[in-house]
């Protein structure tokens, strides 16, 4: 059968085309996408062509399908796996594979048949190998696509770790009841991190999540209410912490001094570093979560505190397939709504220039649904471009995107 993908031939090379897939083999699936959200790492395959270690060095003469965010249905099913998998589910992949024979090889970076931003695809072999074929039982696609990202903020959380006095042994995880800290919070990845931290079972007492942009504070609030928090059990605080004279002295009273047992930094900027370490409890874990593009970053650390406080600092780039599983699965019961990431729309048309284009792009995770055609709109200005209806029922929700909204596109878009 034929169909439209977005393929890496090499460095800022990429295509639209429309091509014929072979059938599928007996250990293969064929599957239909729905949607992609655009990641910075497909950014940086694209910028790296051969150069970036997961696309293969023959990329010009057998490009491969970009993109691995992606939630859709499956189709076929190959006979190996007619016993497990099932036509019309509802399906993810995690694209870390690390499979023994191909260590490097992931969806949306290695393969010429499986990546987000195609209308089908035939998941390999390796894929179900390594049991990194998810099944998503949620109702709208878009959060079956944003269990990535989400599953990132998850395996941050699994990472904490805090000790007891006298004992060597970490335990794992935030500290329940603990005072917890979400340094420049309010971006994409920092409003799903403040979702997940009120409705995971494993809640901090307190939460204080800084920046220095009252716009995007009082947006926060909006999206997600001290109350709403309050509801759940957890104390929320927003701080713009660029009005006050004397930032980590604020930070601290906060918490009658004490300091912070759990602090994640979402920005890789030094000053917020360091204004982390120094809000740090005794047994505080510090989380370095925003990942710097400069090989030599760094930040000064209080080892005095390391050595008497017992304070410590851990870093995580992406989630395992369990937190992706985890993931998918809070979507699917409603308790985690990852809306908040997503700041723009698209069809597979503006896949190509969308993700070359990323890191000069603002706002939040750009979704493409790949059956459509549309060009790349952000939410805010549907009314001023004309999708007047999308503004409608978006206004209705907070200013999100949501299951109507996706149900309207799915239904009244060009197709591509």
């Amino acid at each position: 059968m034929k169909t439209k993908a977005v393929r890496l031939y090499g460095k800022n090379d990429l295509r639209l085309e429309e091509f014929e897939l072979p059938e599928i083999r007996d250990d293969e699936i064929l599957a239909k996408v729905v949607t992609d959200s655009i990641c910075m790492s497909s950014y940086k395959a694209a910028y790296q062509g051969p150069d970036h270690k997961r696309v293969p060095n023959d990329v010009a003469d057998n490009p491969i399908i970009i993109g691995h965010e992606m939630c859709g249905e499956l189709v076929q099913i190959g006979k190996k796996y007619k016993d497990k998998f099932f036509e019309g589910q509802r399906f993810s992949l995690q694209a870390n594979l690390n499979h023994p024979d191909l260590p490097y090889a992931a969806p949306g970076y290695s393969f010429k048949y499986v990546g987000g931003n195609a209308q089908h695809i035939i998941i390999p072999k390796e894929v179900m190998e390594m049991d990194c074929l998810l099944i998503y039982n949620g109702d709208s696609f878009f959060q079956g696509s944003l269990a990535e990202p989400v599953s990132c903020i998850i395996g941050a959380f699994h990472a904490m770790y805090h000790t007891k006095l006298g004992s060597y042994v970490h335990h794992m995880e935030i500290k329940e009841g603990g005072n917890m800290a979400i340094l420049a919070g309010v971006g994409p990845m920092g409003l799903g991190a403040i979702d997940y931290a009120v409705n995971q079972p494993v809640k901090p007492k307190k939460l204080v999540v800084t920046d220095i942009n009252d716009a995007r504070l009082k947006r926060a609030n909006e999206i997600y209410s001290t109350e709403w928090a309050a509801s759940h059990g957890v104390e929320l605080v927003y701080v713009n912490t660029g009005g006050v004279d004397d930032p980590v002295g604020y930070l601290k009273s906060l918490v009658d001094g004490d300091g912070y047992d759990d602090v994640f930094i979402f920005a890789p900027v030094k000053p917020v570093i360091e204004q982390g370490d120094a809000i740090l409890g005794l047994d505080g874990c510090l989380n370095f979560f925003a990942g710097p593009t400069d090989k030599q970053f760094s930040a000064a650390f209080n080892f005095y505190n390391v050595h008497y406080a017992a304070t410590h600092v851990v870093g995580t780039s992406g989630g395992n397939t369990e937190d992706m599983r985890e993931a998918l699965s809070l979507s699917a019961e409603g308790i985690l709504n990852p809306a908040s990431m997503v700041t723009h729309i698209g069809g597979l048309d503006s896949a190509a220039e969308t993700t070359l284009k990323l890191p000069n792009i603002p706002g939040g995770k750009k979704l493409i649904y790949t059956g459509i055609k549309m060009p790349l709109t952000a939410i805010e200005d549907f009314e001023k471009e004309g999708y007047h209806e999308l503004a409608a029922i978006c206004k209705e929700n907070k200013g999100l995107w949501g299951k109507k909204a996706e149900d309207y596109l799915l239904e009244h878009s060009e197709k591509i």
